[in-house]
């Protein structure tokens, strides 16, 4: 993982309609249902970030964290992410599916964590949208002013 430097300021916050923090995300958000992104909040973005970036993980899948979905470049006045959409303007990077855009949900076994994590920053991401979670955040080391996190939890109901 990387370092976390935060500059002065207060708490940042990302939430979500759909589910509250540490909560089971509904199974529209996963591979059982249309698998979109759920919606998003973010409240109190520091006024000195230049953009924003999310990453979405699960720690607990075997092997490696699996990465569900990679936006950087995220305008520093967005307030919200709408279900099923990618912020104008903003990039979103390679998953662990393969592929760009968000992946929902879909443990082989047991409950898993989903970590919706937000970064402020103190700078634009020059990235390829071919980029990994591992090239974020190597980048983004020691140009975070903030983070943010919000946890889902999901176990499959069928497989």
């Amino acid at each position: 993982m990387f370092k976390i430097t935060f500059t002065q300021g207060g708490i940042m916050e990302i939430s979500s309609a759909a589910f509250e923090n540490n909560s089971l995300i509904p199974s529209k958000y996963t591979c059982e249902g249309q698998e979109r992104n759920p919606p998003l909040e973010f409240k109190d973005v520091p006024e000195d970030t230049k953009s924003l970036v999310l990453i979405v993980d699960d720690p607990d899948a075997p092997m490696k964290t699996w990465i569900h979905w990679t936006i950087w470049n995220i305008d520093a006045k967005t307030t919200q992410i709408l279900q099923n959409s990618c912020p104008k303007g903003a990039v979103e990077g390679i998953t662990s599916f393969g592929r760009t855009g968000y992946g929902g949900p879909c443990p082989p076994s047991g409950t898993h964590r989903y970590f919706f994590k937000l970064f402020a920053l103190d700078k634009m991401l020059d990235l390829s949208p071919n980029s990994h979670a591992r090239d974020i955040e190597s980048t983004i080391e020691g140009h975070i002013i903030r983070k943010a996190e919000l946890i889902g939890l999901y176990k499959k109901k069928y497989g």
